[in-house]
Parts: structure tokens; C-alpha cells; sequence
């Protein structure tokens, strides 16, 4: 008999709309770990999206996991709290921990586990059976065993005036938007487009500092604000430029005319929120005030998690036109 596997994980599409379709059910969409969990014969199995194994660095997980049905498995998300948001950056932390640290960030940043969906129980694979039964049997399993922190149960709602209340604590707590799900519909390991993700985006305008590439070619741009003390604060880059999104805005940039007297002199930028890779940075005068759309995703600093989308330049603007930095805490 071969031994059960935790499945690959059922992917999400992104939509533009918020509204709840007919025949589905919204959950919360967490910032934070994606994560499979199964418990078979005391033998705990935590592994991330794409496959990183998980359980030594999170070890109040593996420990909790003792409460669970044997022969059982979830789908859900690993968040920390810090200071009433979610706290990707303490996820991130603590992922290289093991040990007698993760023991330690484990007391310090406590994890939990948001269940959102049954794989398994008790020994029977659930993912033929369709969404409204794996939620049933998912909350059932949390009434029955009695489960608290750790674990926590992912809400659900049929109620559009529901996921609107949902939508209106993004910006305040971190949470990254909606998740839609027909109440039908199997669990399809590794298939995208069953689940869909709304996320909320707002636009605004960033001043360029620094870009990828050239200034005559910018590949990437490198976006800042100032605070009220006169202070370049680097917010995020932008996804990569097309050329001809590009061949625009380099028509206003200015090479920095004095490298050591920029705002960002002598700063390394990673090639991604979490990623060691640093990047090859040209900095340009920090003038030009562009305008693009972003999600809610920050880190503790205020900076954007992911890659803000390019609209475009704002040479109407001047650099005070442009919003001002504000600490999130």
C-alpha cells in the first residue's frame, strides 16, 4: 500500500472584483506562510508551498499537532501577530531558526495555524468531496477536538455585505484581501483557477531614487517619499517596464550628479521583499514623481511587500506634491 503524501496545494487566480460570485464562499485571505500539515502516526509533516519542510523552525505547531485526529491532514496559512498586524517579516525570521532558537522565537513571536481546508481524516482523503462538505467536516473537527491557539479556523461566509466588512480591515490588521471558492468544487492539487483572490490596491505617487538598467533605459524603477524631516524613505520598486513605459519615463530622469550626495548613497537593495540577491541600482535625482497602484502588503517599516504597478510619470508633480512617508506604528 503505497503511504499517503500531502497533496500539492490548490492554486488561486487574481480577479478585479470584489463582489462574491453566485454559488461561492469567501474566506480571508492571510499574509503570511501557505502551508500543509499532516499528522500520521505522531509523525508531523509541515511543508510550505513549494515544498520547503517547515517543522523545525515552528516546533509550538508540531507540538499542537498532538490534538489533531491521527491520519489527518489541513491546508491553511502560518501567521504571526505582532502589535494588532499580521507580521510576515517575523514568518520570515523565524524560518531559518532551528532549535534552541526556534524554541526561543517560537515563546517570542508565536505562530499560528489558520486552517482553511481538510485534506484527510482519520485516514479517508477528502479531496474528491466538494468544498461545503471539507468546510463542514473542518469545523466539525474543531468542535470536537476543542482546538484554540494554535489553530485557529479560517472564517467563511456566503454573505456579500460580509466580505465588504472583511475588505475594510486590510489596511489596519495586513490581512491581503478575499478569497472566492465554489461551494461545489473539488480539491484539485496544483490546478489554478478553481480559487480565485481579490486584492485591494490603491494608487499613488512615489518619486524615483534609483532604477534597474540604465536612466536612459530603466528596467525597474526605485520608488521613495520623504518624511517630515526631509528624510528619502525607499518604499518599493516597481514590476519590470515595458519598453515603451520605459523609453517615457527616462525622458525625465536625471542622472545623479553627485553619487555620495544622494539620499541613498552607499545603499544596497534586495531583488525582492525576503530575497539576499541585491540589485544592480542606478540612482537618478530624486525628482520625478511617478504614479502607481499597490496592494495592502507591507513589512514593519511600511515598505511594500510586493512589486508596485507602473501607471505612469507625473512630471506635473513636484517631489512635496507627493505623499509624505508615515510610520505604520
Amino acid at each position: 500500500m503505497t503511504p499517503w503524501t500531502l497533496p500539492e496545494p490548490i492554486l488561486t487566480t487574481a480577479v478585479d472584483s470584489p463582489e462574491l460570485p453566485p454559488g461561492h464562499a469567501a474566506e480571508i485571505k492571510w499574509d503570511g506562510f501557505r502551508a500543509g500539515l499532516s499528522l500520521d502516526a505522531r509523525q508531523v509533516v509541515l511543508r510550505s508551498r513549494n515544498g520547503t519542510q517547515m517543522a523545525p523552525a515552528f516546533p509550538e505547531i508540531v507540538a499542537a499537532a498532538a490534538q489533531l485526529p491521527d491520519a489527518s491532514a489541513l491546508d491553511g496559512e502560518l501567521i504571526v501577530w505582532e502589535s494588532g498586524r499580521l507580521a510576515f517579516e517575523r514568518l520570515q525570521d523565524r524560518l531559518r531558526r532551528r532549535g534552541a532558537a526556534a524554541a526561543r522565537a517560537a515563546e517570542q513571536w508565536p505562530a499560528h495555524f489558520v486552517a482553511f481546508d481538510l485534506l484527510r481524516l482519520s485516514g479517508t482523503s477528502t479531496t474528491g468531496w466538494s468544498y461545503r462538505r471539507r468546510r463542514a467536516a473542518l469545523e466539525q473537527v474543531f468542535a470536537d477536538r476543542g482546538l484554540g491557539a494554535p489553530w485557529a479556523l479560517c472564517p467563511s461566509t456566503t454573505d456579500p455585505a460580509m466580505v465588504r466588512e472583511w475588505l475594510t480591515w486590510t489596511t489596519a490588521t495586513g490581512l491581503e484581501g478575499v478569497l472566492f471558492k465554489p461551494l461545489d468544487s473539488l480539491y484539485r492539487p496544483g490546478v489554478r483557477g478553481v480559487w480565485k483572490k481579490y486584492k485591494p490596491r490603491e494608487t499613488t505617487e512615489a518619486l524615483v531614487g534609483a532604477v534597474t538598467g540604465s536612466a536612459a533605459a530603466p528596467r525597474t524603477l526605485l520608488l521613495g517619499c520623504y518624511d517630515k524631516d526631509g528624510c528619502l524613505h525607499y518604499t518599493g520598486r516597481t514590476t519590470t517596464l515595458s519598453h515603451a513605459a520605459g523609453q517615457s519615463v527616462a525622458a525625465y530622469l536625471t542622472p545623479a550628479s553627485d553619487r555620495d550626495g544622494h539620499p541613498w548613497a552607499g545603499w544596497s537593495f534586495s531583488a525582492g521583499w525576503g530575497s539576499t540577491r541585491q540589485l544592480e541600482a542606478v540612482l537618478v535625482e530624486p525628482e520625478l514623481a511617478v504614479e502607481v497602484s499597490v496592494d495592502v502588503a507591507r513589512d514593519a517599516s511600511g515598505r511594500w511587500r510586493h512589486p508596485a504597478r507602473w501607471h505612469r510619470a507625473r512630471p506635473d508633480l513636484s517631489p512635496a506634491d507627493v505623499p509624505r512617508w508615515t510610520s505604520p506604528r
